[in-house]
């Protein structure tokens, strides 16, 4: 017997399966904010409104839907920090709450910025992201991510 084939992630891992697969799955919680933020953009990939709805905070979770019916067809992912901006930020203290300082310090909030492309109608897109994680307890008392919120430095 052959073995099954994989398919790549859409995050860019090399397989659903060894990659978000288990996290959408429930049969695992990612480990960081980065693995979260890759997963999420899987979700949305996959219209997996119920994940999305999951490992989003409960104090900015919106009300209405997440994943809207306009066809989109996602065209790929590139982090751009996760590592290298806590450490910048360790080495500048003083960086201002909301440019990413004061409160998002701390192994338990963390800040991943991110380029997601996309097609809508034919037209390519690029949604560029600086996102707001915290770990804390979640229903069933683990410590897990959860996206808090984003900031959009393109549009500043």
């Amino acid at each position: 017997m052959s073995p099954r084939p994989t398919s790549p992630c859409p995050c860019g891992g090399p397989s659903l399966d060894n990659c978000c697969g288990p996290f959408l799955a429930g049969a695992a919680l990612p480990p960081t904010a980065e693995h979260l933020m890759r997963s999420r953009y899987t979700a949305f990939t996959l219209k997996d409104e119920a994940y999305l709805r999951a490992t989003w905070h409960p104090s900015t979770l919106p009300q209405e839907p997440i994943i809207d019916n306009e066809p989109i067809r996602w065209l790929g992912l590139e982090i751009k920090t996760s590592l290298r901006l806590r450490k910048r930020k360790a080495k500048l203290p003083d960086v201002p709450e909301d440019q990413g300082g004061g409160q998002d310090h701390g192994p338990d909030r963390d800040t991943v910025e991110f380029v997601a492309r996309f097609k809508v109608g034919g037209r390519a897109h690029r949604l560029h992201e600086l996102s707001r994680f915290v770990r804390e307890p979640g229903p069933d008392g683990a410590p897990r991510w959860f996206y808090l919120d984003g900031s959009f430095p393109d549009k500043q």
